[in-house]
């Protein structure tokens, strides 16, 4: 028996987390915290982006967009909890976006 908010209960599913939609997340959260260091590294160095700071954020984009492909897969699968899946597509959306807009405002 499991105990279901602070009630003892049985858990009638059989779904599970998918370990592809845990990935995707854990990758979208890496891709996060990079361009978030990476930003804040160039604020502390008074706005001037080393070259290391891009290639982090190109590293970072790379990283989302495999994280995306693992959530959209993960997302078609049946008989699971889609929590992950979805959380690590909405973040490597935001990563992809963030390194997109970061690599654009650098050429220009």
């Amino acid at each position: 028996m499991f105990r279901i908010f602070g009630k003892e209960g049985y858990i009638f599913t059989d779904k599970k987390n998918p370990k592809w939609g845990i990935m995707s997340t854990i990758l979208g959260l890496v891709a996060g915290i990079s361009i978030c260091l990476a930003i804040h590294r160039t604020c502390l160095n008074e706005g001037t982006a080393l070259m290391q700071y891009g290639a982090v954020v190109l590293l970072a984009m790379i990283y989302a967009a495999a994280g995306l492909v693992l959530g959209i897969r993960s997302l078609m699968e049946k008989d699971i909890f889609r929590i992950f899946p979805v959380i690590g597509i909405f973040l490597n959306i935001l990563a992809v976006i963030a390194s997109v807009t970061i690599l654009y405002l650098g050429v220009i």
